[in-house]
């Protein structure tokens, strides 16, 4: 029950942000508003966008990389670290006066979705690995031997 709500957790999470990246990369303007912050960067607030948006494409496809090649532990790892990002996003929008609730309930709370599953990858007991009967590894023995 605990991997797949892990596994489940991730692949919501991946895609999650993986969407936010499309969206920032495709429809920046109509995207930028969403995220609660007050003011956009003067200029080129196009290149900022587009770097946002691959950052958070990049975001959305290691975890189910890592996912699909069975890396659970590393994994685990990367999703508790990731975390920091959401919080920086989250303490730059309240730094600069943006929404509070955005800032708290769409960044804080990814944080949050980041260090638990994280920390369920962290915990799971690792998967069975299937035994090898005494007559086998004896046999495996022999023939490596040789």
């Amino acid at each position: 029950m605990r991997r797949h709500l892990a596994t489940g957790l991730t692949v919501l999470l991946a895609l999650g942000i993986g969407y936010v990246g499309i969206s920032y990369l495709f429809f920046p303007a109509a995207t930028a508003p969403q995220f609660g912050m007050a003011v956009w960067p003067e200029g080129d607030a196009a290149s900022f966008l587009a770097t946002k948006g691959a950052r958070d494409l990049a975001s959305g496809l290691v975890p189910l990389a890592l996912l699909l090649t069975g890396q659970r532990r590393a994994l685990g790892w990367v999703l508790t670290l990731w975390a920091v990002v959401p919080l920086a996003d989250a303490v730059l929008i309240l730094t600069t006066g943006g929404s509070v609730v955005t800032a708290l309930a769409v960044h804080g709370l990814t944080a949050l979705a980041l260090v638990v599953t994280g920390v369920l990858l962290l915990t799971e007991k690792p998967a069975r690995a299937t035994r090898t009967t005494a007559p086998t590894a004896a046999l495996q023995d022999a023939s490596s031997s040789r």
